[in-house]
């Protein structure tokens, strides 16, 4: 199966299924003799885990990340990284009903028309599962680009039809202090009865995340085909459940005039407003990096559905598991991650084109 690796000089290759053994992955041009901290990294996977509040899936995993090479005396030795974390609560008979049956808006059919076969345990490979890994390469990212600088603020500003609206003047300390990653106790507090009320209703919701980098230098980015906001769309599109990415004011930009659109410049290079998010043309100019993303509801209802079998037979099936009935708080980490894989890919590669 193609399609596993991410990015150029910093890669990431990941592995494994929802009810495998393990999953895991590969990192490749971590840059050496950097001294990591790998209670950071467990604290990210702690982020992200399954069972972390009454708002999740209950699923138990401790996620407890092996590094398995690359690392030496605490120190990148710039050798691949290998790393496994186990997989140890899987209830693969909660899918035994779904052999033969396709799940509506999930993969299931997607990957039987592609492969000719697939994993019915919890999607397999299609499983948000997967997404772990991807917060072991960005916690060892954000690590590097922590020491030059580059800070993340990355938040649930909206669950269904509940927003918090602002991208500026906000306490960045309360967005882990609540269950629902929102840095406003009030609209923390709607969000999360909405979730609570439509888990009761035996539905799903969905929301959006907003993530903000500052301190990243200007130059980032390549042009036509390979343009930074193009390779963060990329990014935020592959994570499970993703519908929509806007940078800067993204859509919101349809019913502005140019002369209200256009960041103009202070005399050091800074602009007066930042309605392209920090990009210019494709390359970071040094201002924040602001980007949203939108998650659909989740597909796994606990309500019965009409579907197909492999056979195209109609029939009903009932939603059975562990499920979240809005992931979006638990995707934090997970956006945040492939943010900073995309930036330190990127600042790898302009090494290489300007000294």
């Amino acid at each position: 199966m193609s399609g596993n690796s991410f990015g150029k000089i910093f890669t990431l290759t990941t592995f494994g299924e929802s009810h495998g053994e393990a999953i895991g992955g590969v990192i490749d041009g971590v840059p050496a003799n950097f001294a990591l901290d790998l209670e950071l990294i467990q604290r990210e996977l702690d982020r992200r885990k399954p069972g972390q509040s009454n708002l999740v899936t209950q699923r138990k995993e401790s996620d407890q990340v092996q590094l398995l090479s690359g690392v030496f005396e605490g120190k990148t030795t710039g050798s691949p990284i290998g790393f496994i974390i186990q997989n140890e609560n899987q209830k693969s008979t909660d899918y035994a009903h779904l052999k033969d049956a396709f799940r509506p808006s999930h993969a299931d059919f997607t990957y039987q028309q592609k492969y000719g076969t697939r994993d019915y345990r919890g999607g397999g490979r299609s499983s948000a599962r997967e997404t772990a890994s991807r917060v072991v390469a960005g916690a060892i990212a954000k690590q590097f680009l922590a020491s030059i600088g580059i800070r993340f603020s990355t938040y649930v500003d909206q669950i269904g039809a509940i927003r918090f609206g602002k991208d500026t003047f906000f306490d960045t300390s309360f967005i882990e202090s609540n269950a629902v990653r929102c840095p406003d106790e009030k609209t923390a507090t709607e969000m999360a009865n909405l979730i609570l009320e439509t888990r009761k209703n035996g539905d799903t919701i969905g929301g959006a995340i907003r993530c903000i980098m500052e301190g990243v230098p200007s130059g980032l980015g390549e042009p036509v085909f390979d343009k930074l906001h193009a390779e963060l769309g990329k990014a935020m599109l592959s994570i499970n459940a993703v519908k929509g990415f806007e940078i800067g004011s993204g859509f919101s930009s349809i019913s502005m005039n140019g002369s209200d659109h256009n960041d103009l410049f202070n005399p050091d290079g800074s602009t007066k407003t930042n309605h392209s998010g920090g990009i210019q043309g494709g390359i970071s100019n040094g201002m924040p990096i602001s980007f949203r993303v939108a998650f659909k509801p989740v597909a796994t209802i606990m309500q019965n559905q009409q579907t197909i079998d492999q056979q195209g037979n109609t029939l009903e099936i009932e939603g059975k598991g562990r499920h979240d009935a809005c992931v979006v708080p638990r995707a934090v980490p997970i956006v945040e991650a492939m943010a900073a894989l995309v930036i330190l890919d990127f600042y790898l590669r302009n090494k290489s084109v300007h000294l």
